[in-house]
């Protein structure tokens, strides 16, 4: 993945606020287990969740979907690490359902 978000070549208007970091929250499922199921896991425990390893991710700002995307490694970073290929991106116009 060579594209980040470091390489964005954004306007220089002078306006502040595209300076300021904001947080991206990467959904990659859910599990509903039982309460008396989660409190019985321990270390090692395997929770499954309702996501394929090849489903797509969600991303979110507060409470809202802003993007699809895939999970890749890093190419150039860490070993390991994870990055998303944004695949949709939610316009003013268009919601992502």
């Amino acid at each position: 993945m060579n594209d980040t978000t470091s390489d964005l070549q954004m306007p220089n208007d002078g306006n502040p606020l595209r300076r300021i970091p904001i947080e991206i929250s990467v959904s990659v499922g859910k599990a509903r287990p039982l309460v008396r199921d989660l409190l019985s896991l321990g270390e090692n425990a395997i929770l499954a969740l309702d996501k394929r390893i090849e489903d797509p991710v969600e991303l979110y700002i507060g409470d809202r979907l802003i993007a699809r995307g895939e999970l890749q490694e890093l190419e150039g970073g860490e070993p390991g690490q994870l990055a998303v290929r944004l695949t949709e991106v939610a316009s003013d116009a268009d919601e992502l359902a």
